[in-house]
């Protein structure tokens, strides 16, 4: 049977997923991007597929991947949407379909457990924090049982200060000459992806190992016929993080801390290990001290031999010395290198460190942007400008391009505001690709509401958070909490959650929860089960990540309120680069890529609101630039098509109209 009647009968009324799952009901539009998929995957090419929230596009690509018979690479966005694949979507779909293929889970070097690392951890000094003893504790009992080594099996969180003691780098990696290659997790992941049917991977890794490939280093993912990004509008902002170059204070810290256990450890009496570091420790901090003079932190501009705000002569003299005791540390361990596998991987870590600072020391590269970033640490950074070149030349390939024997399938639910998705195209080099809109079967105009309060103060104004918040506050009470509050920065989030707070303080039955002060699966957990009625009803004021891969469907979620348009940040050096090389070609920065930008970022956040088809909720812009300015309607246009609520009285009746219970829907990805 062809791969596409395979795929057609299987989402039929009486297919293997409509017998096998309960509450699977055939969608149209599911199927039409499933039978797309299988007929790249068949002919090869390349297809980029936008298919609205609830078309079960998770399905409808991995169902043509199952069936195809060939190896299949996944790359997701996140490592909790790889987690969902193998471990949920996936295995209901090989029993579903009863295939005995194999399938393996592949993430970087930070997810699993380094045993080479572990047994070194409780010398290193940031092991003294209580928290990070306890927190040791637990890994070194798990480490006794686990057989992937994934960190997600402890539920960790990934800023734990305990992970980058129990889990290795690129940089510090002993790789075969480490002890413990044998028992390693990451080659075990490695080898389970060589010879799996399907491998899940991120587009991190996947980036990550273009770079690795570049630079001769074996290759980290297999070579597989076809390849499938989900939620692939993240995929040029992940890409030209990996494409480009960095170096930063706390790769020198870490080398600096390694270089003193290790020195020690297997060298002791060569070299002054702790001079050593004294002086690195110097010179870091150095380069920290001239890049915050003055200056507020973020990031600026480099488009000349010095980062912006910082005398030329005073940067050549601060990297000269970085470089010079980095030379120093370099010419040291090369004395002592074959005494361990341990000081040879550091000589290796010195001259690569030596390199970066070579390259930061002169002008940027034709075709890179280069911005300095100051914060937490000092950040240098070079990149492309997008992933286009990289993605034509790599990636796609003549063959796929011309539907050679190559697959390559992009997905998500946000790639562009037009018919021809150029937002997303043009920026990942898919120029010629078939391209395949299928819109949300959910009834928006049924069973959602728009609404802008045109009382708003301006975003620009200094009582638009307030007034933000005192809206949350006298809506979310009517709902009893119910409320996720997206914010489009960190300044908005902590003025609007700390009013929140404190507007709930006295009050019962309403509990606040604000990004940064929990983990956030234990932020979405704690929002469920209030706003659902287990507990106190809750608000969830958030920013960033809290955009999109948000799913809480049912009444546990009824309204999202976002602050302002999400246009991005003024002074963003990557950003403006990009803006520059546009209007060079003629283009209006303004109209094809800001925009554009913030359409897809507002339909991301909109997206948390309908997860299911008897989902129901009210969404608030709080930005009167909707309404005033004539961009707004091009803005509007890419949400759902929505019922408009145009003064106070409609919005209160709509928030009284959700009190009513409705009944869920099972949902099938």
């Amino acid at each position: 049977m062809a791969l596409q009647d395979a795929v057609g009968h299987v989402f039929g009324v009486d297919g293997p997923l409509s017998l096998a799952l309960d509450g699977f009901k055939p969608r149209s539009g599911q199927t039409r991007m499933a039978l797309a998929v299988a007929k790249t995957i068949t002919e090869g090419g390349v297809l980029v597929a936008e298919a609205g929230t609830g078309i079960g596009k998770t399905y409808a690509y991995l169902v043509p991947a199952l069936l195809s018979g060939g190896t299949v690479l996944v790359s997701t966005a996140t490592k909790a949407l790889q987690d969902q694949l193998f471990h949920r979507d996936i295995p209901r779909l090989r029993t579903a379909l009863n295939l005995p293929l194999r399938v393996a889970l592949l993430k970087g070097r930070s997810s699993y457990l380094c045993l080479q690392r572990l047994a070194f951890a409780r010398q290193d000094s940031r092991a003294n924090h209580p928290t990070a003893m306890r927190q040791l504790a637990q890994v070194e009992r798990w480490a006794v049982t686990t057989q992937a080594g994934d960190l997600a099996e402890l539920e960790v969180d990934e800023e734990a200060s305990v992970v980058p003691l129990v889990t290795s780098t690129r940089e510090n990696c002993l790789g075969a000459r480490c002890p413990q290659s044998h028992n390693c997790h990451v080659n075990m992941a490695r080898s389970r992806a060589l010879a799996a049917d399907v491998v899940v991977v991120n587009h991190h890794l996947f980036f990550a190992d273009l770079n690795i490939r570049e630079s001769g280093v074996a290759e980290l993912l297999p070579t597989v016929r076809a390849v499938i990004f989900d939620e692939a509008h993240q995929l040029n902002d992940i890409g030209v993080q990996f494409l480009g170059r960095q170096l930063t204070t706390g790769q020198l810290a870490a080398f600096s801390r390694d270089l003193v256990i290790q020195g020690l450890q297997w060298a002791r009496g060569f070299a002054n290990w702790n001079l050593m570091v004294l002086d690195l420790d110097r010179a870091a901090a150095a380069l920290r001290k001239l890049c915050g003079q003055g200056v507020p932190t973020g990031k600026r501009r480099w488009n000349s031999h010095a980062p912006q705000s910082i005398a030329e002569r005073a940067w050549v003299s601060v990297m000269a010395v970085l470089r010079a005791v980095v030379q120093d540390a370099a010419g040291a361990l090369g004395n002592v290198a074959e005494c361990s596998p341990e000081l040879k991987r550091l000589q290796d870590r010195a001259t690569a460190l030596i390199e970066k600072i070579d390259h930061f020391s002169h002008p940027a590269d034709p075709g890179q942007v280069r911005w300095l970033e100051s914060g937490d640490q000092v950040r240098l950074v070079e990149s492309p400008l997008d992933i286009a070149e990289v993605m034509q030349s790599r990636v796609v390939g003549s063959d796929a391009r011309n539907g050679g024997g190559k697959s390559l399938i992009f997905t998500s639910a946000t790639l562009g505001g037009d018919d021809k998705m150029e937002w997303f195209v043009n920026a990942c080099g898919l120029q010629g690709a078939t391209l395949l809109q299928v819109e949300s079967p959910f009834d928006y105009a049924t069973q959602a509401s728009l609404y802008i309060p045109r009382q708003m103060p301006k975003p620009s104004d200094s009582l638009h958070s307030g007034s933000v918040a005192m809206l949350a506050a006298q809506s979310a009470a009517v709902l009893g909490g119910r409320t996720l509050l997206l914010t489009t920065s960190l300044r908005a989030l902590r003025n609007i959650g700390s009013a929140l707070q404190q507007h709930f303080s006295q009050a019962n039955g309403i509990e606040v929860l604000v990004q940064g002060q929990l983990p956030k699966r234990e932020l979405l957990e704690r929002f469920s089960l209030g706003s659902s009625g287990s507990f106190n009803g809750c608000i969830l004021v958030a920013s960033a990540s809290f955009w999109e891969g948000v799913d809480v469907p049912g009444d546990a979620l009824q309204m999202v309120i976002v602050d302002k348009l999400p246009f991005a940040p003024p002074g963003d050096p990557l950003l403006e680069a990009r803006e520059l090389q546009m209007e060079s070609t003629g283009k209006n920065a303004f109209k094809h890529f800001q925009l554009p930008q913030a359409a897809m970022a507002l339909k991301q956040g909109a997206g948390r609101l309908i997860r299911r088809e008897t989902d129901r909720g009210v969404l608030v812009v709080c930005d009167v630039r909707l309404l005033q300015m004539g961009y707004g309607r091009k803005i509007l246009a890419a949400l759902p098509p929505m019922k408009f609520l145009t003064t106070r009285e409609q919005f209160q009746d709509a928030l009284h109209a959700l009190t009513k219970p409705s009944t869920m829907d099972p949902c099938w990805t």
